[in-house]
């Protein structure tokens, strides 16, 4: 059976297309070292005429060894570096990057933005309740609060959802929460002050509760 498709069974996914440019991009860099190694070995040839002829196959193959011997090099440097600092790398695919940076960047990332912006509307959202004898606001007290403590982040125009006629000594109620821009996590904000990820499934249950 033919592919009705015939164009994208000959086109290459992009991972695949990216992998084979950069084993391109190698070889072709392996063999100008090679040539320019050659071309430099013989050029000196010249003044020292007791030298031997090189072969450019003989340069492939000095080339290629020099370089496996520096990746072992590399290597080892890498390990001894781990040794002397344990636990500040952490292994990142085929190389090593330091934990601190890969704590940064967890700490700025959209769902860590995400959780602190809710964490201001929490703050609001008590403030608010403080004063007006333990009632969080409704629909009509939303201009209490500024409006872009409402909205999401990186999510334009997109605002919480306001769980109505709650107050600050229920036990454990939904109070806000994001509209559904994920299934599989949306944050969420208690009357208890804790914040979490739930699904929609999950965030339905127990507003029917």
């Amino acid at each position: 059976m033919l592919p009705l498709a015939p164009e994208t069974y000959q086109r290459l996914s992009e991972s695949y297309s990216y992998r084979l440019q950069a084993i391109s991009f190698f070889a072709v860099g392996l063999l100008l070292c090679s040539a320019l190694v050659a071309f430099l070995w013989n050029y000196t040839k010249k003044d020292f005429p007791q030298l031997p002829s090189l072969s450019f196959r003989v340069a492939f193959a000095a080339t290629t060894l020099w370089g496996l011997l520096f990746v072992i090099v590399l290597t080892m440097i890498s390990g001894a570096r781990e040794l002397m600092t344990p636990g500040a790398w952490k292994k990142n695919g085929y190389t090593y990057s330091l934990s601190l940076e890969e704590e940064a960047k967890d700490n700025n990332g959209p769902r860590q933005l995400r959780k602190r912006h809710l964490e201001k509307l929490r703050t609001a959202l008590w403030h608010f309740a403080a004063t007006h004898q333990g009632q969080f606001p409704d629909q009509n007290d939303y201009s209490a609060i500024a409006d872009a403590t409402w909205q999401i982040p990186q999510a334009s125009g997109t605002h919480y959802i306001l769980v109505e006629e709650q107050s600050a000594n229920a036990a454990e109620d939904i109070l806000a929460y994001e509209p559904e821009l994920e299934l599989e996590e949306r944050m969420v904000l208690f009357t208890n002050g804790e914040i979490r990820s739930l699904n929609s499934s999950e965030i339905q249950a127990n507003l029917e509760r």
